[in-house]
Parts: C-alpha cells; structure tokens; sequence
C-alpha cells in the first residue's frame, strides 16, 4: 500500500484497528511478531517498539533490541474481524543505536539491494513455493494423510485442494499480492499458487506472507500446510523455485539478457557455498538426491535442471520452502552483482561445472570455505547455520 507513518496513524484511526502486528522473523526465516496497542503505534513509528530476544534464533545473546515497522507494508490481515481490525507491518530489529542487528535478515536484502543500486541494476524475484495439505486427526493435530489423491493439474472431485486454493488467492488479492495461476500439483495433497514478479524487498515480504497465509486458510479448512522439503518419504518434495531477471537503472544501459547472463554466471559460481542456506534442512537433501537439479549447470530448453533461462529470466530451481527469503535473495543478488561487475561468462548450456553438496554437512562445510559467504553473511547468520 505504501502508506507513510502519518497515513498509516490516519489509517489507524479511520479504519476501527485494534490491533497492529510488528512482523520480523528469526534468522531461519521463521515468522515472528510482537502486538502492540493503537496508542502504542506512534511511539513505535517514531523510536522503535522495545523487545527482548534471547529465545528468537539468530538474536539470541543480545540485550534489549527494537523493533521499528515499515509503514509501506501496512497490510490488514482479512481473516481477522472487520470490527477491531488487525494490521501488521514488516519491521527491522535493531539495536538500541538504531544500528541493524547483524541476524535481522530483512536488513541483510536491504543492504544487498542497494549494493545492486550502487553498480547500476535492479533485480526481481518470484518464489513458487509448494505445500502439501494433510487431514488433522481427533485432536486437531497434524497427519501424513494427504487432504486427497489427486495428481498434476487433475481437477475437482479429484483435487478437493480447489477451494482451498481460491481462498489463499482471494486472500493474497486483499492483501495486495496478486497471484498469477494454481494447480494440484503432482503429489497427493500436494498444491502450488505462483504470483508476479515484485522488487527484491517486496518479493521476500510477498513469500513470507504466502506462507502465513497458506497455513491459516488450510486451518480454517480443518487441515494443515506442510511446507517442508519432503513431507512424504514416497512422493514429491516441496520447492521454493526462485524466478529472477535482472534490469539496468538507466533506459540507456545493457539489455536484461545481457546482464542476467554474467549475474548467473556470478551466482553459479557460488551456488555450492549458498546451499546450506537455500536447502537448510536435512530433509531438503532427500529431496534433491538423485535429481538433474543438483548438477550445476543452466539451461534454456531442460527444466528439470538447476537453472532454466527464458527471455531474460531464470529459474533457480534447488531451494525449497524451508530457505528464509530474504536471506536467499541477498545471496543472489550478491553474486549477481559479482558476476555483473567481474564480466564473468556463463558456462555451455546443458553442461556441468560441479554438482551441489550431498548433505547437510556438506553444505555447510562448502559455505565455512567460502571466501564470498564470509564477506557478505555476519557471524552471527553464519553460526546459526552451523558454518564458520
């Protein structure tokens, strides 16, 4: 929406809001909030709002922090009453100096994105991101029982995910995200819903709250999203295919094939070091085993590969939903902007210089002897993922 502080304050009281949710994650890209009060709001703008993080991963050992909101990611949240409305607003952890906390990843793509800025290009993005939808049991606790049995693009009565699908893109249309298509996709309860391309900050934003409102939509269903990287030992695994392209500032500068060839180039280069933070989990190896994607290479007719080019646009296809959006794209952008600068060349299509690390040890051995990820990643972001 945009708002500035004082249009979200006038927003605030118009609008009956009760309640406004200061949205930050952990460093794993798990989400977080703290509630504040409409009275509380100005305060919060102005200064920050106080919080105490020692049990919130990644800023766990420092003192008080503060968390200040980002007025242009005002958003109502629609399955809240109309009546004593619910906002949030994506906020940056800081220090009491105002200084980011070095685990505050959101503040790790802001400064990534200016990095870009300062070389002369802009880079956007687009998660398609997979979930399974299990049945709960008596309890209203998870199973591994698929909502149904469908397979790829099937339909209703066979995909009972349909309806499911259409409030999550209502959903997300309220909320300003404006999904592009969805499907059953090919594992049984397994579902996928793509939107459009949005500036690099915006993107990471967009996927972090694809996620929340997945999971509430599926729980307002009486069934729960699974977003992990193989919920199922015999079927699919969930992706987070990163789409990206790469544009110049200026109308006069190179074309986007031309500077997405050597930013993929860069990121190639350091895609074995960025794993342990795009497939974080042990379970993101069970899924890539065996799999084209794990060779590096690109691309521009295969899509079972690790990269995909078409018409100025690429697909990364390793993460899964496990990887913390921001943190994955300032990787990206990163190289990128280090491919760009250094004029490096795409390696033959269809060729493989190397395939990703096999498993979680190595992955995070590669990213503990990458001269780029200790340049770009503080210590702190390093240590939570188990790499030097």
């Amino acid at each position: 929406m945009n708002y500035t502080a004082d249009e979200v304050l006038e927003y605030v009281r118009e609008e009956d809001v009760k309640f406004i949710r200061l949205a930050f994650c952990d460093v794993t890209g798990k989400p977080k909030n703290l509630s504040v009060m409409p009275d509380e709001l100005p305060r919060a703008l102005e200064r920050g709002c106080p919080f105490y993080p020692a049990a919130v991963r990644g800023f766990d050992g420092a003192g008080s922090l503060l968390l200040h909101p980002d007025p242009t990611t005002l958003s109502v949240l629609p399955w809240r009453p109309d009546h004593g409305r619910v906002v949030r607003m994506y906020s940056t952890g800081t220090k009491p100096d105002g200084a980011p906390h070095p685990a505050d990843t959101r503040s790790l793509l802001r400064s990534a994105v200016q990095t870009a800025e300062r070389a002369g290009v802009r880079f956007r993005f687009g998660a398609q991101q997979t979930f399974y939808l299990f049945r709960l049991d008596e309890e209203g606790n998870p199973t591994k029982e698929p909502y149904d049995r469908a397979g790829y693009m099937d339909i209703a009565p066979e995909d009972r995910g349909e309806n499911v699908r259409r409030e999550i893109c209502l959903t997300l249309e309220q909320m300003g995200i404006r999904p592009e298509s969805s499907c059953h996709e090919e594992g049984p309860g397994q579902n996928k819903i793509d939107f459009r391309f949005s500036d690099a900050l915006e993107a990471a934003d967009n996927a972090m709250t694809f996620r929340t409102v997945v999971r509430t939509a599926a729980h307002r269903n009486g069934l729960a999203a699974d977003f992990s990287p193989k919920p199922l030992g015999d079927a699919p695994g969930n992706g987070c295919h990163i789409n990206l392209s790469v544009e110049p500032l200026t109308p006069s500068a190179s074309a986007k094939e031309d500077l997405l060839e050597p930013a993929l180039a860069g990121i190639l280069s350091e895609i074995a070091a960025m794993t342990v933070f795009l497939d974080p989990a042990e379970a993101s190896y069970l899924r890539l085993s065996g799999r084209p994607v794990t060779k590096i290479g690109w691309s521009d007719e295969d899509r079972s590969g690790l990269v995909w080019m078409q018409k100025g646009r690429a697909e990364l296809r390793s993460p899964d939903p496990e990887t913390n959006p921001y943190l994955a794209f300032a990787l990206l952008v990163l190289a990128g902007v280090r491919g760009i600068g250094a004029g490096l060349s795409l390696p033959e299509a269809g060729g493989s210089s190397g395939t990703l690390p096999a498993s979680l040890v190595e992955a995070k051995q590669a990213a503990s002897e990458s001269v780029f990820i200790r340049e770009n990643l503080p210590e702190a972001v390093r240590r939570a993922y188990g790499c030097r």
